[in-house]
């Protein structure tokens, strides 16, 4: 592809995926954040608001589950540039479903934010399976960095600018500044140069590969274990997630959707200083501590739990309310976050690393899979406590137990010296 025209695609697709991302989080803020204002108002009740939360939350990681396989095939098969447009046409089309419940009932939402995540999905593969396609092969380790760096700030930003609008805007406001962003969005993958297709590429030959290297990836003595571990960072950041809206409004009694997704934002900023610092104090393949930072995520989740009794305590001795311990937890999630960063980014070097560098590409889809799996999961553990009536609080225990029985098992082996 000539310079000037892999240039302009490489822009565009870091806009579009910029907007697309933010979307992806500021629609599910707007679809939760309606509960919170359902509850504040009387209209339904904290054990409703829980269960609903998290329904909603776990609509995204169903089309990565079931659909990971085929969106690989999609695009190895067809042009990336129509992977890019199609994931978010139906962004779009799943916004407007989702808007369509201002007339119909809210449950409209759940097919509308589950076709988001099927545009997510199909999207996802692309962006980065583009890069080689557009860009000289010396420029693709930044190129990485700068879309993985683009998509954690929209994450981030999406969250809480969706919490922003539904505490100060109408709904269909909020829907219709969404459906401008996703088609936005669209119009900049509509201006890129087409990419080259792979007619050779077959969907039962994509599916029996994707499934074998599974079986023998999850079957590797050390990087079976490495995989375990990173799905394990990916469970723990899900049930956060699902939990933080009952947590921060039942417990912290936090006053509006803006404070509870910076709850989200602290947990985000220990990440990434966790992050850079493991890429500081480690080296590539050593995981020697990694189980060490597992259990002080478990401590972390313990510690979590444990504002719960002392919030209530506050609440009794000084009439007060959770919010006054908010300093503490802004401290106690940057924490969380720092640990979690540091037992994550060692696992994430290890398995790319150490894989078969003519399956890389692989070896991530396999991850990405056992990953959402993981997410789905937590969603379900989730939803499990709140069919148990589990509080808010308590959910962090039995997380924190679930993990500490992954961290025990998760003794990784050291790497054989001869590499694959």
């Amino acid at each position: 592809m000539p310079a000037m025209k892999a240039k302009r695609n490489y822009t565009l697709l870091l806009v579009s995926q910029f907007l697309g991302a933010f979307g992806d989080n500021a629609i599910l803020a707007v679809i939760v954040g309606q509960l919170t204002l359902l509850q504040k108002a009387g209209a339904i009740s904290d054990q409703i608001l829980r269960s609903r939360s998290v329904m909603y939350t776990m609509l995204l990681f169903i089309p990565y589950v079931l659909l990971a396989p085929l969106s690989g095939f999609f695009n190895d098969r067809f042009p990336k540039t129509v992977g890019l447009t199609l994931g978010n046409a139906i962004k779009v089309l799943g916004t407007a479903l989702c808007a369509v419940s201002i007339w119909g009932g809210e449950y409209w939402q759940i097919p509308g934010y589950l076709l988001v995540g099927v545009g997510s999905c199909l999207y996802g593969p692309a962006k980065y399976g583009i890069l080689p396609e557009i860009l000289a092969p010396e420029r693709l380790v930044k190129a990485n960095g700068t879309v993985e760096l683009l998509t954690l700030l929209a994450i981030i930003t999406g969250g809480v600018a969706g919490a922003f609008m539904v505490d100060r805007w109408s709904v269909m406001i909020c829907y219709g500044v969404l459906l401008a962003l996703f088609t936005v969005a669209l119009c900049f993958n509509l201006a890129m140069q087409r990419t080259p297709s792979d007619p050779s590429v077959r969907l039962q030959t994509t599916l029996a590969e994707f499934f074998h290297h599974l079986t023998s990836l999850v079957q590797a003595p050390r990087l079976g274990k490495v995989l375990i571990g990173t799905t394990l960072f990916w469970i723990c950041g899900a049930g956060l997630k699902t939990n933080f809206q009952a947590w921060g409004l039942q417990i912290l009694h936090l006053p509006n959707n803006l404070q509870v997704s910076l709850l989200g934002l602290w947990l985000s900023i220990g990440i990434m200083a966790g992050s850079v610092l493991a890429g500081v104090w480690y080296a590539v393949g050593d995981l020697r501590r990694s189980r060490h930072y597992g259990f002080g995520l478990v401590l972390a989740l313990g510690l979590l739990w444990s504002v719960e009794p002392i919030a209530a305590w506050r609440q009794l001795v000084f009439n007060g309310a959770g919010l006054l311990l908010y300093p503490a937890i802004i401290a106690l999630l940057m924490v969380t976050g720092w640990v979690a960063g540091l037992f994550l980014i060692p696992l994430n070097a290890a398995l790319q690393a150490e894989s078969d560098p003519v399956k890389l590409g692989k070896t991530i889809a396999v991850q990405n899979f056992c990953e959402n799996i993981g997410m789905l999961g937590a969603g379900g553990l989730v939803a499990a406590c709140v069919h148990l009536k589990i509080t808010s609080g308590g959910v962090f225990a039995v997380l924190g137990i679930l993990i500490l029985g992954g961290v025990l098992w998760l003794r990784i082996p050291e790497r054989a010296t001869a590499t694959r």
